[in-house]
């Protein structure tokens, strides 16, 4: 079963830490995904860009609107993801929990969902 696990850091920590600590977050997250990779389960693993480099796409009418930024008022952002795949929930977490950037802020674990087409739509395919 594929999970996947989104990092969220306080939008404060990512000034906080010197570049010595970074270094050694940054090492942390080389060894562990290593590890993952080592025993088939990790798919893929990133950091993302601060959310100050990100856009948003809207749909308005037929067309959309781009902007500058998530315009989400949280103190918290989106700051990575892993991709694995696990027997179960409890695996996930395990998992999750081990992620070192979990202690500077949370860890969602989101089941992926996997669309098929059914009926006729399949067949087309």
């Amino acid at each position: 079963m594929r999970f996947l696990c989104l990092i969220y850091t306080s939008i404060d920590i990512d000034g906080r830490l010197t570049p010595s600590e970074m270094n050694g977050l940054t090492a942390e997250h080389f060894a562990y995904d290593e590890g993952l990779q080592q025993d088939g389960t990790l798919i893929v693993s990133d950091a993302l860009e601060l959310r100050d480099k990100s856009i948003v796409i809207r749909p308005q009418g037929d067309t959309f609107s781009v902007t500058d930024g998530p315009f989400v008022e949280t103190k918290e952002h989106l700051a990575g993801f892993y991709l694995i795949d696990t027997p179960d929930l409890d695996s996930a977490t395990d998992i999750a929990k081990r992620i070192p950037s979990a202690r500077y802020g949370a860890i969602e674990i989101r089941p992926v969902r996997i669309l098929t087409l059914r009926g006729d739509l399949a067949e087309k395919r």
